[in-house]
């Protein structure tokens, strides 16, 4: 049992690990954006997918971006009769050294159109602005 344990305890470690490797190359300072809910109690808000900042597709839910004015592009959830959620493109000011929590609001489950708001946005541990203001 306690070898089962530390196997679990150590899948778990291992994608910290890489996304923390990740960090440390990554130009000072950046910004994230997170596409998981922030705040789960809501029943309006949903997750959403990034599926492209400006002109660069990407893949993952948590997306690293430079600060600056960027135009976002995400996939909404399924409405209980399409597989895939419709898109909305939103400009956001990205601060430096910011993570920002993106969520979809429906004002009910089954329906298709929704707005993308930031559900949360935190200040990012280790990341330094100074860069920018140089």
């Amino acid at each position: 049992m306690s070898c089962a344990l530390s196997s679990i305890k150590l899948a778990a470690l291992v994608p910290l690990a890489a996304a923390l490797g990740a960090c440390a190359g990554l130009p000072q300072p950046f910004s994230q954006l997170d596409g998981h809910r922030y705040y789960l109690t809501p029943i309006d808000t949903y997750a959403v997918q990034i599926i492209r900042v400006d002109s660069r597709d990407t893949i993952d839910s948590l997306v690293f971006v430079d600060p600056g004015l960027r135009k976002v592009t995400v996939q909404g959830p399924p409405d209980g009769a399409r597989r895939l959620g419709e898109q909305r493109v939103i400009d956001l000011n990205v601060a430096p050294c910011t993570r920002y929590y993106l969520v979809a609001v429906k004002p009910n489950r089954l329906m298709t159109d929704f707005t993308v708001k930031v559900d949360y946005q935190e200040s990012i541990g280790g990341c330094s602005s100074a860069v920018a203001s140089k």
